[in-house]
Protein backbone atom coordinates (compact mmCIF):
# COMPACT_ATOMS: atom_id res chain seq x y z
CA UNK A 1 0.00 0.00 0.00
CA UNK A 2 2.95 2.67 0.55
CA UNK A 3 4.73 1.58 -2.73
CA UNK A 4 1.69 2.26 -4.41
CA UNK A 5 0.14 5.36 -3.18
CA UNK A 6 3.70 6.86 -1.50
CA UNK A 7 3.49 9.75 -4.21
CA UNK A 8 -0.42 10.63 -3.12
CA UNK A 9 -0.83 14.44 -1.53
CA UNK A 10 -3.71 13.67 0.85
CA UNK A 11 -1.54 10.72 2.62
CA UNK A 12 -0.16 12.43 6.02
CA UNK A 13 -0.10 9.46 8.21
CA UNK A 14 -0.06 5.55 7.70
CA UNK A 15 -2.17 3.84 9.75
CA UNK A 16 -0.94 0.53 11.04
CA UNK A 17 -4.11 -0.69 12.56
CA UNK A 18 -7.33 -0.01 15.14
CA UNK A 19 -8.83 -1.69 18.01
CA UNK A 20 -6.27 -4.48 17.72
CA UNK A 21 -7.16 -4.67 21.64
CA UNK A 22 -10.60 -6.30 21.55
CA UNK A 23 -9.69 -9.92 23.11
CA UNK A 24 -12.76 -10.98 21.85
CA UNK A 25 -11.50 -10.58 17.63
CA UNK A 26 -9.25 -13.04 17.55
CA UNK A 27 -9.02 -16.66 18.26
CA UNK A 28 -5.83 -16.19 20.18
CA UNK A 29 -4.93 -12.78 22.26
CA UNK A 30 -1.36 -12.59 23.01
CA UNK A 31 0.08 -8.46 23.74
CA UNK A 32 3.51 -9.73 22.84
CA UNK A 33 2.39 -11.06 19.86
CA UNK A 34 0.09 -8.16 18.94
CA UNK A 35 3.33 -5.96 19.87
CA UNK A 36 5.74 -7.55 17.76
CA UNK A 37 3.65 -7.35 14.90
CA UNK A 38 3.10 -3.82 15.25
CA UNK A 39 6.65 -3.07 15.75
CA UNK A 40 7.48 -5.25 12.13
CA UNK A 41 4.76 -2.89 10.50
CA UNK A 42 6.14 0.42 12.17
CA UNK A 43 9.74 -0.66 11.12
CA UNK A 44 8.45 -1.59 7.60
CA UNK A 45 7.17 1.69 6.86
CA UNK A 46 9.76 4.00 8.14
CA UNK A 47 11.98 2.12 5.83
CA UNK A 48 9.45 2.25 2.62
CA UNK A 49 8.70 6.11 3.80
CA UNK A 50 11.10 7.61 5.91
CA UNK A 51 9.19 10.63 5.68
CA UNK A 52 5.65 9.98 7.12
CA UNK A 53 4.48 9.59 10.69
CA UNK A 54 3.10 6.03 11.38
CA UNK A 55 -0.64 5.88 14.05
CA UNK A 56 -2.80 3.48 15.75
CA UNK A 57 -5.85 3.97 16.95
CA UNK A 58 -6.77 2.48 20.23
CA UNK A 59 -4.24 -0.14 21.32
CA UNK A 60 -2.41 1.02 24.55
CA UNK A 61 0.28 -1.52 24.58
CA UNK A 62 1.11 -0.34 21.53
CA UNK A 63 1.27 3.33 21.83
CA UNK A 64 4.61 3.30 22.57
CA UNK A 65 5.72 1.55 19.18
CA UNK A 66 4.44 4.04 16.72
CA UNK A 67 4.58 7.70 16.26
CA UNK A 68 1.17 9.16 16.66
CA UNK A 69 -1.78 7.50 19.05
CA UNK A 70 -5.23 8.05 19.48
CA UNK A 71 -7.16 6.84 22.12
CA UNK A 72 -10.34 5.79 22.37
CA UNK A 73 -12.42 8.93 23.74
CA UNK A 74 -16.46 9.07 23.19
CA UNK A 75 -17.55 11.65 25.94
CA UNK A 76 -20.85 11.81 26.11
CA UNK A 77 -21.57 8.43 23.98
CA UNK A 78 -20.26 5.06 25.43
CA UNK A 79 -18.98 6.91 28.40
CA UNK A 80 -19.35 9.46 30.37
CA UNK A 81 -20.68 12.81 29.73
CA UNK A 82 -19.53 15.30 26.59
CA UNK A 83 -18.48 18.14 29.02
CA UNK A 84 -15.87 15.75 30.31
CA UNK A 85 -14.26 15.69 26.88
CA UNK A 86 -11.58 18.57 26.97
CA UNK A 87 -10.12 17.44 30.20
CA UNK A 88 -10.02 14.02 29.13
CA UNK A 89 -7.68 15.30 26.04
CA UNK A 90 -5.80 16.94 27.43
CA UNK A 91 -4.59 14.45 29.90
CA UNK A 92 -4.45 11.83 27.22
CA UNK A 93 -2.12 14.32 25.16
CA UNK A 94 0.21 14.10 28.38
CA UNK A 95 0.63 10.58 27.94
CA UNK A 96 2.13 10.25 24.36
CA UNK A 97 4.39 11.44 21.90
CA UNK A 98 2.12 12.81 19.50
CA UNK A 99 -1.49 13.13 19.58
CA UNK A 100 -4.60 12.41 17.38
CA UNK A 101 -7.98 12.22 18.10
CA UNK A 102 -9.95 9.41 16.07
CA UNK A 103 -13.52 8.82 15.98
CA UNK A 104 -15.94 10.75 17.97
CA UNK A 105 -19.43 11.33 17.91
CA UNK A 106 -22.50 9.22 18.31
CA UNK A 107 -25.75 8.06 17.49
CA UNK A 108 -28.77 9.53 16.12
CA UNK A 109 -32.24 8.61 14.59
CA UNK A 110 -32.82 10.72 11.78
CA UNK A 111 -36.34 12.93 12.19
CA UNK A 112 -36.06 12.34 16.03
CA UNK A 113 -35.89 15.40 17.78
CA UNK A 114 -36.51 15.60 21.88
CA UNK A 115 -37.03 18.99 24.27
CA UNK A 116 -35.48 17.36 27.03
CA UNK A 117 -31.83 15.97 25.14
CA UNK A 118 -29.71 15.77 27.93
CA UNK A 119 -32.08 13.50 30.38
CA UNK A 120 -29.91 10.56 29.93
CA UNK A 121 -26.80 12.41 31.71
CA UNK A 122 -28.37 12.43 34.94
CA UNK A 123 -28.05 8.66 35.34
CA UNK A 124 -24.02 8.57 34.12
CA UNK A 125 -21.62 8.86 36.61
CA UNK A 126 -18.83 11.39 35.85
CA UNK A 127 -15.23 10.87 36.20
CA UNK A 128 -15.26 7.18 35.29
CA UNK A 129 -13.34 7.84 31.83
CA UNK A 130 -14.86 8.75 28.25
CA UNK A 131 -13.21 5.17 26.28
CA UNK A 132 -15.27 2.64 24.85
CA UNK A 133 -15.12 -0.21 26.75
CA UNK A 134 -16.24 -4.51 25.66
CA UNK A 135 -20.11 -4.38 26.13
CA UNK A 136 -20.53 -0.78 25.29
CA UNK A 137 -22.03 -0.60 21.98
CA UNK A 138 -24.76 -2.90 23.32
CA UNK A 139 -28.21 -1.65 24.15
CA UNK A 140 -28.26 -3.97 26.81
CA UNK A 141 -26.30 -4.82 30.43
CA UNK A 142 -23.81 -3.08 32.13
CA UNK A 143 -23.41 0.63 33.78
CA UNK A 144 -25.39 3.61 32.68
CA UNK A 145 -24.57 5.43 29.17
CA UNK A 146 -26.06 7.76 26.78
CA UNK A 147 -25.51 5.11 23.96
CA UNK A 148 -27.86 2.75 25.91
CA UNK A 149 -29.79 4.89 27.83
CA UNK A 150 -30.22 8.02 25.63
CA UNK A 151 -33.15 8.68 22.97
CA UNK A 152 -31.03 8.15 19.85
CA UNK A 153 -32.40 11.68 19.35
CA UNK A 154 -30.97 14.47 16.53
CA UNK A 155 -31.01 16.74 19.48
CA UNK A 156 -28.66 15.55 21.65
CA UNK A 157 -26.44 14.37 19.21
CA UNK A 158 -26.13 18.16 18.06
CA UNK A 159 -25.45 19.11 21.65
CA UNK A 160 -22.59 16.74 22.02
CA UNK A 161 -21.38 17.49 18.54
CA UNK A 162 -21.51 21.50 18.87
CA UNK A 163 -19.93 20.78 22.75
CA UNK A 164 -16.56 19.48 20.81
CA UNK A 165 -16.42 21.39 17.99
CA UNK A 166 -16.95 24.60 20.93
CA UNK A 167 -14.08 23.03 22.49
CA UNK A 168 -11.59 22.16 20.10
CA UNK A 169 -11.52 25.82 19.30
CA UNK A 170 -9.51 26.26 22.57
CA UNK A 171 -7.17 23.79 22.46
CA UNK A 172 -4.12 25.42 20.86
CA UNK A 173 -2.27 21.74 20.88
CA UNK A 174 -4.78 19.63 19.69
CA UNK A 175 -3.25 18.32 16.05
CA UNK A 176 -6.45 17.33 14.66
CA UNK A 177 -9.58 15.08 15.07
CA UNK A 178 -11.57 12.92 13.39
CA UNK A 179 -15.76 12.38 13.42
CA UNK A 180 -16.98 9.05 13.22
CA UNK A 181 -18.35 8.61 10.49
CA UNK A 182 -19.53 10.89 7.70
CA UNK A 183 -22.19 8.20 6.45
CA UNK A 184 -24.46 5.79 8.30
CA UNK A 185 -23.33 2.47 7.39
CA UNK A 186 -24.99 -1.57 7.24
CA UNK A 187 -22.94 -3.66 9.74
CA UNK A 188 -23.93 -7.64 10.58
CA UNK A 189 -23.91 -6.54 14.31
CA UNK A 190 -26.94 -3.90 15.87
CA UNK A 191 -30.02 -5.35 15.07
CA UNK A 192 -31.76 -3.65 18.05
CA UNK A 193 -30.87 -0.14 16.46
CA UNK A 194 -33.94 2.04 15.38
CA UNK A 195 -32.74 1.19 12.19
CA UNK A 196 -31.51 -2.50 12.46
CA UNK A 197 -28.32 -3.23 11.14
CA UNK A 198 -26.87 0.04 10.74
CA UNK A 199 -24.61 2.17 12.46
CA UNK A 200 -26.40 5.54 12.58
CA UNK A 201 -23.44 8.16 14.02
CA UNK A 202 -23.33 9.58 10.40
CA UNK A 203 -24.07 13.11 9.83
CA UNK A 204 -26.20 12.07 6.66
CA UNK A 205 -27.70 9.03 6.43
CA UNK A 206 -27.29 6.21 3.90
CA UNK A 207 -29.18 8.19 0.96
CA UNK A 208 -27.14 10.93 1.93
CA UNK A 209 -29.78 12.50 3.46
CA UNK A 210 -28.66 15.53 5.57
CA UNK A 211 -29.14 15.03 9.04
CA UNK A 212 -29.67 18.42 11.62
CA UNK A 213 -25.78 17.77 12.87
CA UNK A 214 -24.48 18.52 9.28
CA UNK A 215 -24.90 22.28 9.50
CA UNK A 216 -23.63 22.31 13.07
CA UNK A 217 -20.47 21.16 11.23
CA UNK A 218 -20.99 23.55 8.32
CA UNK A 219 -21.14 26.63 10.83
CA UNK A 220 -17.68 25.94 12.59
CA UNK A 221 -16.19 25.09 9.44
CA UNK A 222 -17.24 26.64 5.62
CA UNK A 223 -16.73 29.60 5.17
CA UNK A 224 -19.85 30.18 2.82
CA UNK A 225 -22.38 32.42 4.43
CA UNK A 226 -24.71 29.56 5.59
CA UNK A 227 -28.04 29.90 8.40
CA UNK A 228 -29.88 26.97 9.71
CA UNK A 229 -32.87 26.66 11.82
CA UNK A 230 -32.65 23.33 13.62
CA UNK A 231 -35.72 21.07 13.76
CA UNK A 232 -36.44 21.24 9.42
CA UNK A 233 -37.24 17.48 9.75
CA UNK A 234 -39.09 18.17 13.66
CA UNK A 235 -43.00 18.51 12.36
CA UNK A 236 -44.44 18.93 16.00
CA UNK A 237 -43.14 20.41 18.53
CA UNK A 238 -44.70 19.93 22.48
CA UNK A 239 -45.00 21.17 25.79
CA UNK A 240 -47.30 23.84 28.17
CA UNK A 241 -49.14 26.57 26.93
CA UNK A 242 -46.80 30.08 27.19
CA UNK A 243 -43.91 27.76 27.97
CA UNK A 244 -40.57 29.06 26.57
CA UNK A 245 -39.17 26.77 24.20
CA UNK A 246 -35.18 27.36 23.16
CA UNK A 247 -34.70 27.77 18.64
CA UNK A 248 -31.23 27.34 17.62
CA UNK A 249 -29.54 28.66 14.83
CA UNK A 250 -26.50 26.88 13.53
CA UNK A 251 -25.03 29.97 11.27
CA UNK A 252 -21.31 30.73 10.68
CA UNK A 253 -22.81 34.69 10.42
CA UNK A 254 -21.56 37.07 12.70
CA UNK A 255 -25.28 38.29 13.64
CA UNK A 256 -28.86 36.79 13.31
CA UNK A 257 -32.62 37.96 14.40
CA UNK A 258 -35.07 35.08 14.64
CA UNK A 259 -39.29 36.23 13.43
CA UNK A 260 -41.76 33.55 15.15
CA UNK A 261 -44.96 34.73 13.46
CA UNK A 262 -43.74 37.76 11.69
CA UNK A 263 -42.51 38.88 15.00
CA UNK A 264 -38.88 39.68 15.46
CA UNK A 265 -37.25 37.93 19.01
CA UNK A 266 -33.68 40.36 18.67
CA UNK A 267 -30.56 40.14 17.21
CA UNK A 268 -27.91 37.69 18.79
CA UNK A 269 -24.22 37.78 18.28
CA UNK A 270 -22.52 34.62 17.42
CA UNK A 271 -19.59 34.04 20.04
CA UNK A 272 -18.45 30.16 19.34
CA UNK A 273 -17.60 29.66 23.18
CA UNK A 274 -21.47 30.51 23.67
CA UNK A 275 -22.86 27.11 23.96
CA UNK A 276 -25.36 25.91 22.14
CA UNK A 277 -25.38 27.24 19.20
CA UNK A 278 -22.70 30.00 19.55
CA UNK A 279 -25.15 32.20 21.50
CA UNK A 280 -27.55 31.89 18.18
CA UNK A 281 -30.86 30.86 20.59
CA UNK A 282 -33.54 32.32 21.81
CA UNK A 283 -36.45 31.21 24.20
CA UNK A 284 -39.73 31.53 22.27
CA UNK A 285 -43.38 31.25 23.24
CA UNK A 286 -44.88 29.17 20.59
CA UNK A 287 -48.24 29.73 19.98
CA UNK A 288 -50.35 26.53 19.56
CA UNK A 289 -51.16 25.19 16.28
CA UNK A 290 -48.79 26.52 13.75
CA UNK A 291 -45.91 28.63 13.99
CA UNK A 292 -43.70 30.26 11.29
CA UNK A 293 -40.06 30.30 12.31
CA UNK A 294 -37.49 32.48 10.29
CA UNK A 295 -33.96 33.39 10.90
CA UNK A 296 -32.24 36.48 9.10
CA UNK A 297 -28.56 36.30 9.09
CA UNK A 298 -25.46 39.06 8.22
CA UNK A 299 -22.11 38.53 7.45
CA UNK A 300 -20.96 42.41 6.47
CA UNK A 301 -23.25 42.92 3.30
CA UNK A 302 -23.93 39.38 2.93
CA UNK A 303 -27.90 38.14 4.30
CA UNK A 304 -28.84 34.66 4.34
CA UNK A 305 -32.44 33.33 5.51
CA UNK A 306 -34.23 29.82 6.57
CA UNK A 307 -37.23 29.05 7.36
CA UNK A 308 -39.68 26.19 8.66
CA UNK A 309 -43.10 25.26 9.99
CA UNK A 310 -43.71 23.99 13.03
CA UNK A 311 -46.60 22.67 15.04
CA UNK A 312 -46.83 23.17 18.78
CA UNK A 313 -48.98 20.65 20.35
CA UNK A 314 -50.08 21.41 24.43
CA UNK A 315 -52.85 18.33 24.80
CA UNK A 316 -51.28 15.39 26.89
CA UNK A 317 -50.92 11.93 25.70
CA UNK A 318 -50.91 8.21 27.33
CA UNK A 319 -49.77 5.05 25.92
CA UNK A 320 -50.17 4.11 22.10
CA UNK A 321 -53.61 2.49 21.16
CA UNK A 322 -53.96 2.39 17.70
CA UNK A 323 -52.15 3.08 14.56
CA UNK A 324 -53.45 5.66 11.73
CA UNK A 325 -52.37 5.60 8.39
CA UNK A 326 -52.39 8.41 5.78
CA UNK A 327 -50.59 8.92 2.26
CA UNK A 328 -48.51 12.17 2.28
CA UNK A 329 -48.09 12.39 -1.37
CA UNK A 330 -47.61 10.43 -4.57
CA UNK A 331 -45.22 11.73 -7.17
CA UNK A 332 -44.53 10.04 -10.81
CA UNK A 333 -45.66 6.79 -9.68
CA UNK A 334 -44.32 6.63 -5.79
CA UNK A 335 -46.30 7.11 -2.73
CA UNK A 336 -45.10 8.29 0.42
CA UNK A 337 -47.46 7.23 3.44
CA UNK A 338 -47.07 7.93 7.50
CA UNK A 339 -47.86 6.05 10.10
CA UNK A 340 -49.08 7.71 13.63
CA UNK A 341 -49.28 6.07 16.59
CA UNK A 342 -52.03 7.90 18.76
CA UNK A 343 -53.07 7.26 22.36
CA UNK A 344 -56.88 6.38 22.92
CA UNK A 345 -58.18 10.06 22.69
CA UNK A 346 -56.51 10.26 19.03
CA UNK A 347 -53.40 12.42 20.80
CA UNK A 348 -50.17 11.77 18.72
CA UNK A 349 -47.76 10.13 21.34
CA UNK A 350 -44.83 12.56 20.67
CA UNK A 351 -42.39 10.58 22.72
CA UNK A 352 -43.09 7.09 21.13
CA UNK A 353 -40.22 4.84 20.18
CA UNK A 354 -41.89 1.72 19.32
CA UNK A 355 -40.75 -0.30 16.64
CA UNK A 356 -43.27 -0.68 13.37
CA UNK A 357 -43.74 -3.34 10.89
CA UNK A 358 -45.10 -2.16 7.28
CA UNK A 359 -45.39 -4.76 4.74
CA UNK A 360 -47.41 -4.97 1.33
CA UNK A 361 -49.56 -7.07 -0.95
CA UNK A 362 -50.65 -6.23 -4.71
CA UNK A 363 -48.60 -4.42 -7.76
CA UNK A 364 -46.83 -2.08 -5.68
CA UNK A 365 -43.71 -2.38 -3.99
CA UNK A 366 -42.24 -1.50 -0.70
CA UNK A 367 -38.62 0.71 -1.59
CA UNK A 368 -37.16 -1.10 1.76
CA UNK A 369 -34.25 -2.36 2.74
CA UNK A 370 -32.16 1.23 2.28
CA UNK A 371 -30.88 1.57 5.66
CA UNK A 372 -32.66 4.41 5.86
CA UNK A 373 -35.38 6.06 8.54
CA UNK A 374 -38.09 6.00 5.60
CA UNK A 375 -36.82 3.42 3.59
CA UNK A 376 -36.69 0.31 6.57
CA UNK A 377 -39.06 -2.34 6.73
CA UNK A 378 -38.59 -2.41 10.55
CA UNK A 379 -38.16 1.26 12.01
CA UNK A 380 -38.27 3.18 15.40
CA UNK A 381 -40.58 5.88 15.20
CA UNK A 382 -39.27 9.56 15.43
CA UNK A 383 -41.86 11.38 17.69
CA UNK A 384 -44.78 8.98 17.31
CA UNK A 385 -44.59 8.18 13.47
CA UNK A 386 -42.45 7.33 10.72
CA UNK A 387 -42.64 7.45 7.26
CA UNK A 388 -42.50 4.72 4.04
CA UNK A 389 -42.51 5.17 -0.17
CA UNK A 390 -44.06 2.79 -2.39
CA UNK A 391 -43.39 2.19 -5.90
CA UNK A 392 -47.18 2.02 -7.26
CA UNK A 393 -46.30 0.47 -10.82
CA UNK A 394 -49.38 1.86 -11.72
CA UNK A 395 -51.40 -1.01 -9.83
CA UNK A 396 -53.70 -1.41 -6.91
CA UNK A 397 -51.73 -2.46 -3.14
CA UNK A 398 -52.97 -2.49 0.13
CA UNK A 399 -49.67 -1.50 2.52
CA UNK A 400 -50.31 -3.10 5.79
CA UNK A 401 -48.73 -1.75 9.29
CA UNK A 402 -47.81 -3.03 12.68
CA UNK A 403 -46.52 -2.78 16.35
CA UNK A 404 -46.16 -5.36 19.22
CA UNK A 405 -49.25 -4.92 21.26
CA UNK A 406 -51.52 -2.54 18.62
CA UNK A 407 -54.09 -3.77 16.09
CA UNK A 408 -52.48 -3.13 12.77
CA UNK A 409 -53.82 -1.21 9.93
CA UNK A 410 -53.90 -0.81 6.21
CA UNK A 411 -53.94 1.67 3.71
CA UNK A 412 -55.25 1.11 0.01
CA UNK A 413 -53.89 2.38 -2.84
Amino acid sequence: MIEQHYNHPSIIIWGLGNENDWPNDFPEFDKEKIRAFMKEQNDLSHRLDPSRKTAIRRCDFCKDIVDVYSPSIWAGWYRGIYTEYKATTETEMKKVKHFLHVEWGGDSHAMRHSENPDNALSKIKPGDGADERAGDASLYGGGARVSKDGDWSESYIVNLIDWHLKEQETMPNLTGTAYWPFKDFSTPVRPENPVPYMNQKGVVERDFTKKESFYVFQSYWITTPMAHIYGHSWPVRWGEKDEKKMVKVFSNCDEAELFVNGKSQGVKKRRSADFPAAGLRWQVAYQEGTNQIKVVARRGKTIVTDEITQEYQTTKWGKPAKLVFEKLKEEEGVATVQVKLLDSNNVLCLDAEDFVFFGLIGEGKLIDNQGTSSGSRKVGVYNGRAIIRIKTNGGKSMVSVRSEGLPSTFLEL
